[in-house]
């Protein structure tokens, strides 16, 4: 299974990617929205792990951007928000 980690914070990353690579996964990593969204419309993956809260482009707006090219990849959105300070529409 491949999967794609949006994260811009290198700690987190680093832990998400060792974790997912010793589990059996192969990962590819952006670090920030733009990189996330060139990757995810350029390669095939089975599913994406998403910053809420990205430089560059927002991890909503990059899941807006894929939905609207019609890219339906799960995803799983990380976030230090709550979740009542935002909606998601798929």
């Amino acid at each position: 299974m491949k999967l794609l980690v949006v994260e811009d914070d290198s700690e987190t990353a680093a832990y998400l990617l060792k974790g997912l690579g010793e589990s059996g996964y192969t990962v590819d990593h952006a670090a920030d929205g733009r990189e996330g969204l060139f990757l995810a419309t350029s390669g095939s993956y089975d599913a994406i792990v998403l910053d809420r809260m990205l430089p560059g482009m927002d991890g909503l707006a990059l899941l807006g951007a894929l939905r609207g090219a019609h890219i339906h990849t799960p995803a799983l959105i990380l976030s230090e928000l709550e979740l009542s300070q935002f909606v998601i529409e798929l």
